[in-house]
C-alpha cells in the first residue's frame, strides 16, 4: 500500500522551489557584505549588514524589525505576533557577523563574492551563520502559504547578534536590558549543525565553561638550586603537583564537590548516542591524536558531550632557554579550563577550585587565582514538547528519523536560557565539511532548503502541540 501524500509537505516544497532562486539571490547579496566584527575597519560593514537584514525582515512581513545598538556591534531584533493570543512565543537566535577572510588565506575565490559550484554555495558566512539565519525568512513565508495564515502560528521573535565571532562581549547585557521584549517560551538557536548529510540530528544541549589562571610565587627571585634546593618550596614543582592531582586514576576530576548536582545521562540518551555512526579512528585522525582517553565508564561521545572536564591549557615557570640554569624559580603559572554539564553551577565550581588550590599548596607558596567570565551549560530534556515538535518538523523535511546529539563546546545560547528562563533548542543544517572559520566555507544547498522546510512545519506543530506553554 502506498504511503499517503502529506499535503502540507507538498505545499511547502512547491512554495520553496518556486522561490528558491530569489531566496539565493537575496542571500548572496547579504553574503557580499564583509561583516567581520573582529576587525575595526569593517565596523561600517557590520552596521550595513544589520541594516540590510532589518530591511529584509520587514520585506518578509515582520511588522517590527529594529537595530539594537551595543557598545560594540549592532544586533537586529524582529517580531511577528500570531493572530492567536494563546500561541506559544518562540525566539530565534543567530548572528550576522562573520570570521575574517581573505583570498590569500587559501580561498579559491573571493570569500565575499558568493559562488555556486555544483550544489554548494561558497562564501564567508554561507553556513556560519548568515545562511542559517536567512532560511527562517523563506521558512515563515512557506509556513503562511501552506497554512493560509496571515501571521505565524506562534508569536515569532528574532534576535540576530553582531558580535558572536568576537566572543559576544556585550550579548548578556543586551539580553538583560531587553529581557521583557525577548521573553519567550522557547529559544531556537540556528547557529549549529547536524551529524552528517545522511544523518540529520538535533542538538539537545551545550556544555558550559569556566576558566582560570593561577600564579604561584615562591622565593622573591630565582635562587641557586645548590645553595637552597631541597630546603625551600619550588613553585614549579607545586604547579606540577597541582596538575598531577587534578584527576584520579579513573580520569575523574578530583576536586571535592566538582560533580555536585550534575544531571547524569539517562539510559535512553546513552542508547541514542550509541545509534550514531561514530567512527572513532576517523575522529582520532581529525583530532590529530593517537589514542582516546578520559573518564572511565563512558564512551568518547559521552565524554565530549555529557561529562564535565578539567583541562590544563598552559603550564610554565622557571628557565626554558638553551642549556641548563640550576635555579629554583621564583614563580610558575597554570591555565585551567572546566567544561561543565547540566546541573553544575559555575560559581560553585569557582569556589571549589579556589578551596582545592589553597589546600594543595605547601607553606611558602603564595598564589593568585583569576577567573574569566563563565558560561552556563544548557540542556533540554528529550521529552520536552518543544524539542519533540522540532524533531517531528525536521523529520518531515528530511523524510527520515531524527537522532539526537549534544555539543561539547560553549556559546551564548546559555545566556538566553539563563536570563529568559526558557528551554534552548538547536535547529541547524550545517555539516562538518562546511568549513566554518576555514577557507572555502560553503553550505549544501539541499540542506539549506531542508532548513527552510523545517521551519515551515515547526511553527504549526508547536502551536498545535504546546498550547499550554505560557
Amino acid at each position: 500500500m502506498s504511503k499517503p501524500v502529506d499535503s502540507a509537505v507538498s505545499a511547502v516544497r512547491a512554495y520553496v522551489q518556486h522561490h528558491r532562486e530569489a531566496f539565493l539571490d537575496d542571500l548572496a547579496e547579504w553574503l557580499r557584505i564583509p561583516s567581520v566584527s573582529a576587525q575595526p575597519d569593517h565596523a561600517v560593514d557590520v552596521r550595513r549588514s544589520a541594516d540590510w537584514l532589518a530591511a529584509k525582515l520587514k520585506e518578509t512581513g515582520f511588522p517590527v524589525a529594529e537595530i539594537w545598538d551595543t557598545p560594540g556591534a549592532p544586533a537586529v531584533f524582529a517580531e511577528w505576533p500570531s493572530d492567536d493570543a494563546g500561541a506559544p512565543t518562540v525566539l530565534v537566535y543567530g548572528h550576522h557577523d562573520v570570521q575574517p577572510a581573505a583570498r590569500e588565506d587559501g580561498w579559491d575565490t573571493d570569500p565575499f563574492e558568493p559562488v555556486i559550484r555544483g550544489n554548494r554555495l561558497h562564501a564567508r558566512g554561507a553556513a556560519d551563520d548568515k545562511g542559517q539565519v536567512f532560511f527562517h525568512t523563506l521558512g515563515v513565508r512557506a509556513h503562511l502559504a501552506a497554512t493560509g495564515r496571515t501571521a505565524p502560528a506562534v508569536h515569532l521573535k528574532l534576535l540576530i547578534e553582531g558580535e558572536e565571532e568576537s566572543g559576544s562581549p556585550h550579548f548578556r547585557a543586551l539580553v538583560e536590558e531587553h529581557a521583557a521584549r525577548l521573553a519567550a517560551d522557547a529559544v531556537i538557536v540556528s547557529d549549529t549543525g547536524m551529524w552528517s548529510e545522511t544523518t540529520p540530528t538535533v542538538c539537545t544541549g551545550m556544555r558550559g565553561l569556566a576558566d582560570c589562571e593561577i600564579q604561584l610565587h615562591g622565593p622573591d627571585q630565582d635562587i641557586h638550586s645548590g645553595s637552597f634546593g631541597g630546603a625551600v618550596p619550588n613553585p614549579a614543582t607545586a604547579a606540577a603537583r597541582l596538575v598531577a592531582a587534578l584527576h584520579d586514576e579513573h580520569a575523574r576530576v578530583a576536586i571535592p564537590g566538582f560533580y555536585d548536582g550534575i544531571k547524569e545521562l539517562t539510559p535512553r540518551e546513552r542508547e541514542l548516542f550509541a545509534e550514531l555512526p561514530f567512527d572513532e579512528e576517523q575522529w582520532l585522525r581529525t583530532a590529530k591524536s593517537y589514542a582516546t582517553h578520559g573518564e572511565a565508564g563512558h564512551t568518547t561521545l559521552e565524554r565530549i558531550w555529557a561529562r564535565p572536564t578539567a583541562e590544563v591549557n598552559g603550564i610554565g615557570g622557571g628557565y626554558q632557554g638553551p642549556g641548563g640554569k640550576t635555579i629554583i624559580p621564583s614563580s610558575a603559572m597554570l591555565k585551567l579550563s572546566f567544561r561543565l554539564v547540566a546541573g553544575q553551577d559555575p560559581e560553585h565550581i569557582e569556589k571549589a577550585v579556589r578551596a582545592w588550590i589553597a589546600e594543595q599548596l605547601p607553606a611558602g607558596i603564595r598564589h593568585e587565582i583569576t577567573f574569566g567570565g563563565a558560561t552556563r551549560p544548557c540542556l533540554t530534556p528529550l521529552d520536552h514538547p518543544a524539542l519533540q515538535s522540532l524533531a517531528r518538523a525536521m523529520g518531515r523535511a528530511f523524510g527520515q528519523e531524527i537522532l539526537f546529539t549534544r555539543e561539547g563546546g560553549s556559546g551564548p545560547a546559555a545566556d538566553l536560557q539563563d536570563v529568559l528562563a526558557a528551554p534552548v533548542l538547536f535547529l541547524g543544517i550545517s555539516v562538518p565539511s562546511d568549513g566554518w572559520h576555514a577557507p572555502n566555507e560553503k553550505v549544501e544547498l539541499d540542506l539549506l532548503l531542508k532548513g527552510v522546510e523545517t521551519t515551515a512545519y515547526l511553527w504549526a506543530d508547536l502551536a498545535e502541540n504546546w498550547r499550554d506553554a505560557g
